[in-house]
């Protein structure tokens, strides 16, 4: 008969109690340990795969692995590429061979798990890439974020692999920080329901764990600087910053990333309030904490020995180490009575009870056959935000005879790609000049300067090619490519300091303005002096002041970084096949002199400097299709609630499409809590729907309050005031035509004490 921890029907708790015991206290901090940087672990010669001295080191240093990190990563800094990487087909036999290793390491033969990054596809060669977070969430489609989710998850479990990382916690409040394209933007409700979606989506396919990253407030750091401390409070952290986290845990994710950042001076992996009180008391989370990479390490700015730090963070709720020296000393921080062996206890149970739930401590499930590319054009294309359409230009209407497509992300597929990419196959994606040549037939390129600089004679040969064009598409923004002989530091981002990178963004690319570069400004001036209508595209991982260049050209679509297949969905646009549907995840700043300008800031006295207007270019929820609406009045399913009756509450109005196509617009709605000795936000994103309609059609809409959108209007159960609601359908900014609801106090020791909505 099996032992409890290898029979299959036993409890997930009966089964890791029985193992417990068992092993060492070394064995067990080998279970906590994430050390070794998986793509060392093994080598390929020709077709055939042998572990490393590397592997066998580490696993009979601790009679096993708890983890390991990158198995099947391939980019610049792995140095995995296609001469030497593993394709979809060869992974399977680089994770068994590598389980076989640590299997056999193992006295309970207990595999490892198999993390991977897969933010907006697996980090793999030959994987589907889908549009960074930022992208995606500029869908406002959460059901379409569960469907790519859910394609990662089977590709990453076909390849033989375990745990998916993924970005998803973060919510950006300064476009600076090099990392904005992996947030779902800056509004707390859509960030927690595309969070929500992708959870489900990844938790479609058996065996597979996600890893939200990261906890938390990093979108927050001082100056938009990486890992930087994050100076918010406690009413913004709940508000703003944990409704995704919530969301996450509320659908069932098994695992989060801590961050590297402070909270208010307390770093992330040493925050006991936030991973224990917050997370697992309070939240009910019953899975593991992952520390980001060397973030225990970071640990010894405050402490005086790995031990110590090491020590700290499991304390805190730090489950899993990533690649961290410290928690190599555990053990001596247990003989040394730094910490209680209990904690490893603690953690050790987490990691293998994660292990139970995933099927490695079963007989092996046959992994699922690696899937076909998902025809996801729908989210693709749903990214795009056209911003400005003067006179109509868009869609075209004729057929131009030639098209000039200029600018540094003009003619380059690895540009519309983000950070966090393996590389593409040869001869894979379409670069915006291909697309639109391929529509058009005549068309003609040149970058004009690069992403930072100008080019000798640039200018001139752009505008050249646009006196000669019916129509200029300038390709600009920024790039989060990597190249194969960039400088990197030790987890992985951009060393900055010798030859200047390609990539703009992304990783270690922190800028301090966020304005178009000169070189592009100058470039699209150069280019509308030509006299031919020119359509700007904004292809970039972060949100950048495009004031300058949406004042001079004719249109302006800002396209995020859509992934390979993005430069179909963008020429698909310019000529009306599609309908531009997507809408602003995150305010448009016209400089950083301005910043924040996240819409739901607190309200403030003034918006005004002496030499500039504090508010953002384009807010938060702005875009427009081809077509016009009219919205009617609204009116409320209610005039007084209660905290706990506010998701029952609607608000109803007539849209009408008042143009002359059929076309799609999101209906959003906002609202103010005016509480006694509270300070209003300027607005705060409450709900929104999607509506199709043909021309000349109109329709009643209700659009719902979202749970989700609760704690960001800062009320308790107690609280009692006038709540302004209001409709938009052209993105956040002041209420136009509010309706007016009365909150009512509810005494926290009796229960329906009021009568809503007689």
């Amino acid at each position: 008969m099996a032992e409890v921890f290898q029979d299959p029907t036993r409890p997930v708790g009966e089964r890791v109690d029985d193992l417990l015991p068992r092993l060492t206290l070394r064995e067990k901090v080998g279970q906590l340990n994430q050390r070794l940087f998986g793509w060392t672990a093994w080598r390929r010669t020709g077709g055939r795969i042998a572990t490393t001295d590397a592997l066998d080191e580490e696993a009979e240093r601790w009679g096993g692995l708890g983890a390991v990190y990158g198995l099947l990563r391939a980019d610049a800094w792995s140095g995995r590429d296609w001469t030497n990487g593993a394709d979809p087909h060869l992974s399977r036999e680089v994770a068994a061979t590598v389980q076989e290793r640590v299997v056999t390491a193992s006295r309970f033969g207990i595999p490892a798990l198999f993390v991977e990054e897969a933010p907006h596809g697996h980090q793999a060669l030959g994987s589907q890439l889908f549009p960074t977070s930022l992208g995606a969430a500029a869908a406002w489609r959460p059901d379409l974020v569960e469907r790519a989710a859910a394609h990662v998850a089977r590709e990453v479990r076909a390849r033989g692999a375990h745990v998916a990382m993924v970005s998803a916690l973060d919510v950006l409040r300064d476009p600076r920080w090099g990392r904005s394209e992996e947030c779902f933007g800056e509004d707390p409700l859509l960030a927690a329901l595309c969070t929500r979606a992708l959870v489900r989506g990844m938790h479609t396919e058996p065996g597979i764990a996600v890893v939200l990253k990261h906890l938390i407030g990093q979108g927050a750091a001082i100056g938009g600087r990486n890992s930087s401390g994050a100076p918010i409070g406690p009413r913004e952290l709940s508000e703003v910053h944990l409704a995704a986290a919530r969301a996450g845990v509320d659908a069932g994710a098994l695992g989060v990333m801590a961050a590297y950042n402070d909270i208010d001076g307390v770093p992330c992996v040493a925050h006991e309030r936030l991973l224990t009180g917050v997370l697992r008391d309070e939240w009910g989370f019953e899975g593991i904490v992952m520390a980001d990479m060397f973030a225990v390490d970071r640990l010894m700015r405050v402490t005086e020995s790995p031990a110590a730090a090491a020590a700290l963070a499991l304390r805190a709720g730090v489950d899993l180490s990533l690649c961290d020296v410290s928690y190599t000393a555990l053990e001596r921080a247990v003989t040394d009575g730094l910490v209680a062996e209990s904690y490893v206890d603690r953690a050790c149970r987490r990691v293998l009870a994660l292990k139970v739930r995933l099927g490695l401590l079963d007989e092996p499930a046959p992994l699922p056959a690696f899937p076909p590319p998902d025809p996801v054009s729908e989210l693709v294309a749903s990214t795009a935000v056209l911003l400005r359409n003067r006179g109509d230009l868009l869609p075209l209407t004729v057929r131009p005879r030639r098209v000039a497509v200029i600018g540094p992300n003009a003619d380059d597929v690895r540009c519309l790609l983000g950070d966090y990419v393996p590389p593409l196959p040869p001869g894979a994606g379409t670069t915006v000049f291909e697309a639109v040549r391929a529509i058009v037939g005549d068309a003609v390129t040149t970058p004009g300067c690069t992403h930072l600089d100008a080019i000798d004679g640039g200018r001139e040969r752009a505008a050249d090619l646009a006196a000669d064009a019916d129509l200029v598409v300038l390709v600009l923004g920024g790039t989060g490519v990597r190249d194969y002989d960039d400088d990197f530091e030790a987890n992985g981002a951009a060393r900055l300091g010798g030859a200047r990178p390609a990539a703009t963004t992304g990783e270690g690319f922190d800028a301090a303005e966020v304005e178009l570069p000169p070189a592009q400004r100058e470039l699209a001036d150069a280019v509308v002096a030509a006299g031919t209508p020119v359509v700007a595209v904004i292809v970039s991982g972060r949100p950048h002041g495009i004031g300058h260049v949406a004042d001079v050209c004719d249109a302006v679509i800002y396209a995020w970084y859509p992934g390979p297949a993005g430069a179909e969905a963008i020429a698909g646009l310019l000529l009306g096949d599609r309908e531009p549907v997507g809408r602003l995840p995150v305010s448009l700043p016209r400089s950083s002199a301005v910043l924040p300008v996240v819409y739901n800031e607190r309200l403030e006295t003034t918006l005004r400097y002496v030499d500039a207007h504090a508010a953002a270019e384009f807010p938060f929820g702005a875009g427009i299709g081809y077509t016009t609406w009219s919205v009617g009045p609204a009116r409320a399913s209610h005039d007084t609630v209660t905290t706990a009756a506010l998701p029952g509450l609607s608000l109803t109005t007539t849209l009408a499409n008042t143009g002359p196509r059929r076309g799609t617009q999101i209906v959003q709605l906002y609202a103010r809590a005016l509480i006694p000795g509270l300070l209003p936000r300027r607005a705060v994103h409450c709900g929104f729907t999607r509506v199709t309609l043909d021309a000349g059609a109109a329709e009643t809409v209700r659009v719902e309050v979202e749970p989700d959108a609760l704690p960001a209007l800062g009320l308790d159960a107690r609280s009692a005031g006038t709540l302004d609601f209001w409709l938009s359908v052209t993105g956040a900014g002041e209420p136009v035509d509010p309706v007016r609801v009365t909150l009512l106090a509810v005494h926290p020791d009796v229960v329906d004490v009021v009568a809503v909505g007689r």
